[in-house]
């Protein structure tokens, strides 16, 4: 019996000891990478280049007064209720849980409506202009028309194809499935946060991942290799878009931010290659046959 208890135990030392090793790991990849400041990095690069507000501008009445709506809706209506439910499990905190919470809810309803009714195409503006705001022009290009000028943003022409919808009804049941984790004190709302970034970013590059032209399995691939990276992007991201009515603004820090890092992804990977990789393969290998037929 003894005997069979000692085996059990070093199975969950084991069991533990690999658990520990990989969120070690994980953890050292997301510093490496330095992927949580690009949503500090979008916000200084956004007030810092005048011709990315226009996209915002455009929207700004519509999304902050739906922001404000919500806000103040969702803390008139559930804020009680759910403070009075989380007063049994986290005592006095439930003021501050509740709290977040209540904006974590609120973020949640807001992002959707207004990225799937009013600033859906706006964001993919902002995205794609600070990508040629960086001499992306290549890499935009294999989704949409590029027009000569000095303005990123005016540079934009029709799109070739329509971007990645930004929004799945899988993204609301995992929310609501997470959402029990703040009955836990403290540790719940960290985890909640921490598993809503984890998703959030490769949302944030969804358009990244079109223009790269990026099958479903290459996409899959790519973001398992850099899970670490995008979850300490998301975090941050998540966090500042929790902030109420200027959460919108966010949106677009956000999203300038993850452009910033792509187009920092593809200045590295050029580098190490030696040559374009700012050029989709596909448009590479055209441009092989060309060049080949030219020659005969």
């Amino acid at each position: 019996m003894s005997e069979s208890r000692m085996r059990v135990t070093d199975k969950v030392k084991e069991v533990a000891r690999e658990d520990f090793d990989l969120a070690k790991k994980l953890t050292q990849d997301a510093i490496r990478s330095a992927a949580y400041l690009y949503p500090f990095k979008g916000i200084v690069y956004f007030f810092n280049h005048r011709t990315l507000w226009k996209p915002l501008a455009e929207k700004l009445v519509p999304t902050m007064s739906l922001g404000l709506g919500v806000t103040v809706a969702m803390f008139a209506v559930t804020y009680v209720p759910q403070a009075a439910l989380l007063s049994i499990f986290n005592g006095p905190l439930a003021i501050f849980t509740t709290i977040l919470l209540v904006l974590s809810e609120a973020s949640t309803l807001f992002s959707v409506l207004s990225k799937n009714f009013i600033i859906s195409d706006t964001l993919t503006d902002t995205f794609d202009g600070t990508l040629l705001s960086r001499n992306m022009t290549s890499l935009v290009s294999t989704e949409r028309q590029v027009k000569s000028g000095s303005d990123p943003i005016g540079k934009l022409g029709k799109l070739v194809t329509k971007p990645f919808a930004k929004f799945a009804p899988s993204a609301i049941i995992r929310y609501f499935i997470y959402l029990p984790l703040n009955f836990i004190p403290v540790f719940g709302t960290v985890l909640f946060v921490f598993l809503q970034g984890r998703r959030f970013g490769p949302t944030a590059h969804a358009r990244y991942f079109q223009l790269k032209q990026m099958k479903k399995q290459q996409k899959e691939e790519f973001i398992e290799k850099h899970k670490a990276a995008y979850t300490s992007f998301g975090v941050p991201a998540v966090l500042l878009e929790l902030v109420p009515v200027l959460g919108i603004l966010f949106s677009f820090t956000n999203t300038v931010g993850a452009a910033l890092w792509a187009a920092d992804m593809e200045e590295g990977s050029e580098s190490q290659s030696g040559e374009g990789s700012t050029t989709a393969p596909n448009l590479r290998h055209q441009a092989e046959l060309t060049k080949n037929k030219r020659e005969l």
